[in-house]
C-alpha cells in the first residue's frame, strides 16, 4: 500500500508562492496518475491539479489554471504542486491523492490513496 505524506503548507500572504511537496513510500507512485485536492471549511473537496503517471499531461482547476504547476520528480518518488500569486481564496487543506491507472482524473472518487492533508491558509 502506498502512504503519502504532504509537505510545504502554513500561512502565507496573499500573492505569494506555494510550493507544496507529496513523497509516497510506494514505487506505483511514480507509475501511475497523481492529484492534488483542497477543502475549505464547509465546502465539497475539490480537484487542483493532476498529472499523468508518465508525467508529460497535467491537468489544472479553472480557479487555478495559469498560476499553478504540477510537476513530478521520479528520482525522488514525488509531486509537487505550485501556485502563484496566492488568493485568500485558496485557504484550505491541500491533499495529495494517488490512482492505479496512469490516466489522470478529476474526481476524488477515483483515487486509491490519499495522504492526510496539509493545511494552507493565505492572509489578505
Amino acid at each position: 500500500q502506498v502512504q503519502l505524506v504532504e509537505s510545504g503548507g502554513g500561512l502565507v500572504q496573499a500573492g505569494e508562492t506555494l510550493r507544496l511537496s507529496c513523497g509516497a513510500s510506494g514505487r506505483a507512485f511514480s507509475t501511475y496518475a497523481s492529484g492534488w485536492f483542497r477543502q475549505a471549511p464547509g465546502k465539497e473537496r475539490e480537484f487542483v491539479a493532476g498529472i499523468s503517471g508518465t508525467g508529460d499531461r497535467t491537468y489544472y482547476a479553472d480557479s487555478v489554471k495559469g498560476r499553478s504547476t504540477i510537476s513530478r520528480d521520479k528520482a525522488k518518488n514525488t509531486v509537487l504542486l505550485q501556485i502563484n500569486s496566492l488568493k485568500p481564496e485558496d485557504t484550505a487543506v491541500y491533499y495529495c491523492a494517488g490512482r492505479y491507472n496512469s490516466r489522470y482524473s478529476p474526481a476524488a472518487y477515483d483515487y486509491d490513496y490519499w495522504g492526510q492533508g496539509t493545511q494552507v491558509t493565505v492572509s489578505s
